[in-house]
């Protein structure tokens, strides 16, 4: 069974910082791409940041780009999104999706996990 576990979510004002961790467990880590997307109620869900299988190459938003960093440590199974400077518009649920490129996809998701930005 595949799951991905979100953590790190909370509340916290503008202008400070938030770590967000993924684990997976079920599959081998090491040859999924891994995404952080971010829904806001209302909203369409939008992709945040990616980071490739060996964690050498990364794309982000315009939006976050500058603030946002994604991580992964293949060893431990686990990507991060590390958000610093953080604003009222990062206001989402912030979600952790697994990808193989293939004949076909394969993509698995967390369950998210809520991040507030408010004084």
């Amino acid at each position: 069974q595949v799951q991905l576990v979100e953590s790190g979510g909370g509340l916290v004002q503008p202008g400070e910082s938030l770590r967000l961790s993924c684990a997976a467990s079920g599959l081998t880590f090491s040859r999924y791409v891994m995404t952080w997307y971010r829904q806001a109620p209302g909203k369409e869900r939008e992709l945040v940041a990616r980071i490739s299988s060996a964690g050498g190459s990364t794309n982000y938003a315009d939006s976050v780009k500058g603030r946002f960093t994604i991580s992964r440590d293949n060893a431990k199974n686990t990507v991060y999104l590390q958000m610093n400077s953080l604003k009222p518009e990062d206001t989402a649920e912030y979600y952790c999706n697994a990808a193989v490129y293939g004949v076909a996809k394969v993509e698995y998701w967390g369950q998210g996990t809520q991040v507030t930005v408010s004084s």
